[in-house]
């Protein structure tokens, strides 16, 4: 019989822009940051007692490669007697990792397990592929690693291949999700990120030693619908929708839950904050991404054993304005229990830092709205979706 899995802790660094604050960091030291930050906020852990540590990332193409999470561990100081592997499900890798640390626990393979994911879009590298044949006489293109297709296979087929931008206007079509309603939800992002600034809700940061950074970088508080409104549409000029100030920025960061079985409250001194009671993944049509949280989140409610109409708040990843309302249109759900706190369109997304961060946040959602369900949702590029349930065990 699978035992119970619980969240006992979740940290996260703030998040910076795209060459900004974080981007003279490595990856592989803002991971170690936040597990450090982890086993220190617990304090009856051992740092031995450690059973496993699960990453998530997604680029894995330079400063992060070789198994992040395990160069993350040897840097945080844990024992290397502590085992460790990475994660990579693209935008859901944190999340993904979440849900194969749960299962070891559920299975009774590990009582403590530390998860998170990490991201630098500032430091991603490009990348050169080999010549096929020596002495090659033509000339070379470097290839961007930060974000989106690369070195793309000729026999894929080129409607799944096009740019997550333009992926996400096919959906705004499809959903009919006006210009104006992107813009609507984008202010709606940055005035409640704003807001829960103000609140102190987020008070699971952990600053980066060196760096001069107490909060999210790309939080625009002073935005409007006037000035998204007068920004360009990026993927189609003539007649789009997708603009800057309706999509997630690039950024750099990372985030890092506690998991651990029920006896795991007497290892690490504190009381779970929530239990996991569902987990869902899902694939569409690559070029349909943002939609594939839909079914994803339908399943991991389904095995929960509850219906939407239990669920007291949800945090889903906004990479993009569009695709988010048209997942909330799908779902049926209040618009005002989606990211009650703001989202990626104004927090930032770190790719493979993202899953566990809006897990924690879920998990705090629900303690400060005094609700007992929670669904943490997430897109994938290329087709994919993840969900995990949460339950308050506070009500």
């Amino acid at each position: 019989m699978p035992t119970d899995v619980y969240l006992y802790d979740a940290v996260r660094t703030p998040f910076g822009k795209y060459g900004g604050a974080l981007a003279g960091v490595r990856p592989d030291d803002l991971a170690a940051h936040v597990l450090r930050a982890l086993v220190e906020r617990a304090p009856a852990l051992e740092p031995d007692r450690v059973d496993e540590i699960v990453l998530g990332n997604a680029n894995g193409a330079g400063e992060d490669n070789r198994n992040v999470a395990r160069m993350a561990g040897l840097l945080a100081g844990l024992p290397t007697s502590v085992p460790a592997t990475t994660v990579n499900r693209l935008c859901g890798s944190s999340l993904d990792a979440a849900i194969v640390a749960s299962r070891q626990i559920a299975l009774g393979e590990a009582d403590v397990v530390l998860v998170g994911g990490v991201e630098s879009m500032s430091r991603a590298p490009w990348v050169l592929p080999k010549p096929e044949k020596a002495y090659p006489a033509g000339d070379a293109t470097l290839v961007s690693t930060t974000l989106g297709w690369r070195l793309v296979n000729p026999r894929m087929n080129p409607e799944w291949t096009v740019s997550m931008g333009e992926a996400t206007e096919l959906l705004g079509i499809r959903e009919q999700v006006s210009r104006e309603a992107q813009d609507a939800f984008a202010l709606r992002s940055h005035h409640a990120a704003a807001r829960g600034w103000e609140e102190r809700f987020y008070d699971d940061l952990v600053g980066v030693p060196g760096v001069d950074l107490a909060r999210d970088e790309s939080i625009r508080p002073d935005t409007s619908l006037a000035k998204l409104a007068a920004l360009k549409p990026v993927f189609r000029p003539q007649n789009g929708t997708v603009t800057a100030g309706n999509s997630s920025p690039l950024n750099d960061g990372a985030s890092a839950v506690l998991l651990g079985c029920p006896s795991a409250e007497g290892i690490v001194g504190r009381p779970p904050l929530a239990r996991i009671a569902g987990r869902g993944a899902a694939a569409n049509d690559p070029q349909y991404f943002g939609f594939a949280p839909v079914e994803a989140a339908n399943t991991a409610l389904k095995r929960a054993g509850i219906g939407w109409g239990d669920v007291g708040a949800v945090e889903l990843n906004e990479a993009f304005a569009a695709q988010t309302v048209a997942c909330i249109n799908a779902w049926g759900v209040d618009p005002g229990i989606v990211n009650a706190h703001g989202g990626a369109i104004a927090i930032g997304h770190p790719l493979g830092a993202s899953g566990t961060r809006v897990l924690g946040t879920l998990a705090r959602s629900l303690q400060a709205a005094g609700k007992r369900w929670g669904v943490a949702a997430i897109c994938i590029g290329v087709g994919q979706g993840l969900a995990v349930v949460l339950e308050n065990l506070d009500t």
